[in-house]
């Protein structure tokens, strides 16, 4: 039998250092980069490496620095500190015509009286390329971001859909080593956001260029990304692919900020067999697997997602529950939302907590599904429990 002292230590947990991956050359690194406006660190001693190639992702709320390290990256703002190496070299002081390195901004920023082909040569004129050249961009750009027949409308003659593609393709003309993205595609509706989301990353694909894209979108980074840098105050939270960021969170605020999540608080009582017996106030005794990195202290938090959670209108049958390690509480049901695929059941449990559950319609109608009042057993697998310091 193993002891909870073997997965604590009277020390608290160290907070883990920002990740950088361990790749021999990266296209992109930020050594140790700071920015200040006035007292307030916009970007705080922030290091990163960020691959050739990478579908790159800078997620936050607003005031996190992400979109000054956007800035920072494209030489609209200088660091107080540190470097911004591309290809080994340090660009940090260059200004940002003389980078390799373009930018789509939010509000697309097109010019109002050129033509959809002008304003995708504008870049390549000004870098003074031959005509011949500058024809053949266009051209190449037009037909990549499918903008054929609108080459001589002019921005208010464009849908939002439209106008994000020419800033697109304006910043893809000079092809740069970099493309970055500020929040692109904030303006569009649902439908044209998800669809546009596919057609970027087919694009990236296509193209082979690395993109960084800032958004505060957590379904869009999702979708998008190869990995995704959460920022907060300034600083790295944690950077992962989106599986790991959403299945593994390394702490209790990655785990609130990133999807939707049931969190419990209890203390740990026993631990044996990788698995953690948690005594809580407003759900009982729980069952978690053990954490992957010490935790520092019995007091814990237990995080499930809602989509792990189970409803049945009785405890499952012995033969589903893997030898009673099933947690099962049971409770009544105190909310419904329909969204569709899915219905979102809040369950107000005997013990007093609210547990919130993600299930599928399945079936055409709702036969199988729950309503308000109705009494249900809640029960999800110890493996489905993420256990994390308070």
């Amino acid at each position: 039998m193993t002891s909870f002292a073997d997965i604590t230590s009277d020390q608290p947990a160290a907070t883990p250092p920002p990740v950088v991956a361990a790749y021999p050359v990266p296209l992109l690194r930020i050594e140790a980069v700071t920015k200040k406006f006035g007292h307030v660190s916009a970007v705080d001693n922030l290091s990163l490496d960020i691959q050739a190639g990478e579908f790159f992702a800078l997620l936050g709320p607003s005031g996190c620095g992400k979109t000054t390290l956007l800035r920072m990256l494209a030489g609209f703002e200088t660091p107080d500190s540190g470097r911004i190496l591309l290809d080994g070299d340090d660009i940090a002081s260059l200004q940002p015509h003389q980078r390799p390195v373009n930018m789509m901004f939010q509000n697309y920023a097109l010019f109002p009286h050129l033509t959809v082909k002008d304003n995708i040569a504008f870049g390549l004129k000004r870098a003074a390329l031959a005509k011949p050249e500058i024809e053949s961009r266009v051209a190449e750009m037009v037909a990549l971001v499918k903008l054929a027949g609108l080459e001589k409308r002019r921005p208010d003659q464009l849908s939002g859909g439209q106008k994000q593609r020419v800033a697109l393709a304006r910043a893809l003309a000079r092809r740069p080593r970099l493309l970055l993205l500020d929040e692109p595609l904030a303006a569009l509706d649902k439908k044209l956001r998800e669809e546009t989301q596919i057609e970027l990353m087919a694009l990236q694909r296509r193209l082979g260029t690395t993109f960084v894209i800032v958004t505060h979108d957590q379904d869009e980074a999702m979708t998008m990304a190869d990995r995704i840098a959460v920022m907060d105050a300034g600083r790295l939270r944690q950077v992962a692919r989106p599986r790991q960021l959403y299945e593994a969170p390394t702490s209790r605020w990655i785990a609130e900020f990133v999807g939707d999540i049931n969190i419990i608080e209890g203390e740990v009582t026993f631990h044996d067999d990788h698995r953690l017996t948690i005594a809580t106030a407003d759900a009982g005794t729980l069952s978690a697997a053990e954490p992957r990195q010490p935790i520092g202290s019995k007091l814990i938090c237990v995080a499930i997602r809602p989509e792990k959670i189970r409803l049945s209108r009785q405890a499952p049958a012995s033969d589903r529950l893997h030898g009673g390690g099933m947690n099962s509480l049971e409770g009544v049901v105190s909310e419904v939302g329909y969204l569709g695929g899915l219905s979102i059941y809040q369950v107000k449990l005997d013990r007093g907590a609210t547990l919130r559950a993600a299930l599928a319609n399945t079936a055409r109608l709702d036969v199988d599904a729950y309503s308000v009042g109705q009494r249900v057993v809640a029960w999800f697998s110890p493996d489905d429990c993420v256990v994390l310091p308070r």
